[in-house]
């Protein structure tokens, strides 16, 4: 066997042969972990795992138009993660092989299961495939818990503000879970905007929740439906006023979809919340990019383009995201917020011009040397790019 240098170094003592013969027989032998190859390797490697295999264990519905989906590991392990973060579930539908991220609604304080909620989201490629087809005992392959979108105690203050949106509930749910079920010293107050009471997600655990722990207060917002038992119109700052005297002794973090958490965010600036106490978690892209401040108006949307991935050609509309024209031509790229957040499909423009929607964050290197990030990219001419 070739000699490392440290046996090499060890081999010239005077009594070299025999530590390097001792420490053979130790690692032969010995229970000490000390000498276990690539230790740490092994350790990381299990706690952030690139690649989980899932079996849908569990399917409840809500009967509000969404599904829940409890996965359990193929090979009885998951691993941890901190309440709020995502898992990316990929899927093949009608030969498209695409993904969606989805935050983990269980506690962190048991991986059993992780637990998804799914709403059917209209026209939904992924959402419809989850809720009409998927079945118990189905398996899935999913990249391992992601996210910054969660509590961070040197920075974040004990006193929180969770704002949501529909389905964007769901990060909140894990955090609520954990932090009432081990009694954690912190106090919530969650205020989360629905188009009608029937669309409430977790409405009956959150009222139960509110009325039994004394550091959980519970407001639910109807936009659409009026109804004297709740909030009615949207979470603005008159509402906040009203129902958080204390907002700006609390960091606020919002989910929900791309305007309602625009709308939120800025309203909170207008209450001089500092912009460090403010924490968001972009569920999802504008379902129509058309419609965002700078998206030229010369475009309607319907124009197709040609686009030239390396050495093959592909076609391309105005109002998808490039991400989805590669997944429609069978081009794989590594993906995982689908968001504009973690760059992983991230891809080199040659030639031609995007528009990049907005909450896209966008690295300064990745400016400088002609990257973008192709879920939030959206072609305005015909391209070239490079994976």
């Amino acid at each position: 066997m070739k000699k490392g240098i440290k046996e090499t170094l060890l081999g010239t003592l005077v009594h070299g042969k025999e530590v390097l013969n001792n420490i053979d027989v130790l690692r032969k032998t010995s229970n000490d972990k000390i000498v276990e190859y690539n230790l740490a390797d092994n350790v990381i490697n299990k706690l952030h795992q690139k690649e989980l295999h899932l079996v849908v264990n569990e399917i409840i519905d809500t009967h509000k138009n969404a599904k829940i989906f409890r996965l359990v590991s193929e090979d009885n392990y998951l691993p941890p993660f901190e309440a709020g973060q995502y898992i990316n579930l990929f899927v093949e539908i009608d030969g498209v092989y695409t993904s969606r991220p989805y935050s983990i609604s269980s506690s962190p304080l048991q991986r059993a299961y992780y637990e998804v909620t799914i709403a059917r989201v209209n026209d939904g490629f992924v959402s419809s495939y989850f809720l009409d087809k998927v079945k118990v005992g189905d398996k899935l392959i999913a990249n391992g818990p992601s996210g910054v979108f969660h509590y961070n105690k040197v920075f974040h203050s004990p006193k929180a503000l969770f704002i949501a949106g529909g389905s964007g509930i769901t990060p909140f749910m894990s955090m609520l879970r954990e932090i009432l079920s081990a009694k954690h010293d912190r106090d919530v107050v969650l205020l989360y905007g629905c188009p009608e009471l029937k669309n409430a997600l977790y409405h009956d655990e959150l009222t139960y929740l509110s009325k039994t722990y004394n550091n959980f207060k519970y407001h639910l917002v109807l936009s659409n439906e009026v109804n004297k038992d709740y909030e009615h119109g949207f979470i603005s700052k008159e509402l906040i006023t009203k129902l958080v005297k204390d907002y700006n002794e609390r960091t606020s973090y919002i989910c929900g979809p791309q305007v309602m958490n625009a709308f939120v965010e800025s309203n909170l600036k207008e209450l001089n919340v500092p912009l460090k106490q403010i924490r968001r978690e972009m569920f999802s892209s504008n379902k129509n990019v058309i419609k965002e401040e700078g998206f030229p108006k010369s475009l309607t949307g319907e124009e197709v383009f040609n686009v030239k991935v390396n050495d093959q050609m592909i076609k391309a509309k105005a109002n998808e995201s490039l991400l989805v024209a590669l997944e429609r031509n069978h081009i794989r790229v590594n993906v995982c917020c689908r968001s504009g957040e973690c760059s992983l499909c991230r891809v080199k423009l040659v030639k031609g011009k995007v528009y990049l929607a907005k909450g896209i964050l966008l690295r300064k290197a990745d400016e400088k040397f002609g990257y973008i990030h192709s879920c939030k990219a959206y072609p305005l001419t015909d391209l070239e790019i490079m994976l």
